[in-house]
């Protein structure tokens, strides 16, 4: 009888040791990431920030810090809101839009690289014609008709004109 009744006693004191085991704490820390532990969370962690506590535990009978002059400043802060992390279609969906952008911004600075190789190339075209007209060159042109016409000086300083035109709208 004896040994049935220390039996007895020994099943109970592990049965009961079995619910502590199990005792989960669960609370958010300063940075937004939840934090699990079979100890209480320290005593910096304000009670609305433990999510979950142990059975017979009570979280609204855990002390809270006091609050020093120092500590004003941080109690008036707002808690830190915590945000879900994106699952992995919406981090994917991100990196695709990121992918996109990043290539139409290459195929601009495509674009506007040849743009100003174009403008460039003709400046110099624009600033050649214009030197020549200057020189006095002899300088000829050709006619509706496909034939052959030398610039007289009209001519010529009608050319010049829309060539600074130009080279002021244009070229810098």
């Amino acid at each position: 009888m004896k040994q049935g009744i220390i039996g007895w006693a020994t099943g109970m004191v592990l049965a009961a040791s079995c619910g502590l085991a199990q005792a989960q704490w669960l609370w958010v820390n300063e940075k937004g990431v939840k934090q699990f532990s079979d100890q209480p969370p320290p005593p910096s962690v304000p009670s609305s920030r433990i999510l979950k506590a142990p059975k017979g535990q009570q979280m609204d009978l855990r002390k809270e810090p006091a609050a020093s002059s120092d500590d004003a400043a941080e109690q008036a802060a707002p808690e830190p809101k915590v945000t879900p992390r994106a699952t992995l279609s919406e981090r994917n969906a991100d990196f695709n839009k990121r992918r996109a952008e990043a290539a139409q911004q290459a195929q601009k600075a495509e674009a506007d690289a040849r743009a100003k190789a174009s403008n460039d190339a003709n400046c110099d075209n624009i600033r050649n014609n214009q030197r020549a007209l200057e020189a006095g060159m002899r300088i000829s042109s050709f006619d509706r008709n496909g034939e052959r016409v030398i610039l007289d000086d009209a001519q010529r300083a009608e050319q010049s004109k829309r060539n600074a035109a130009m080279l002021a709208a244009n070229c810098k």
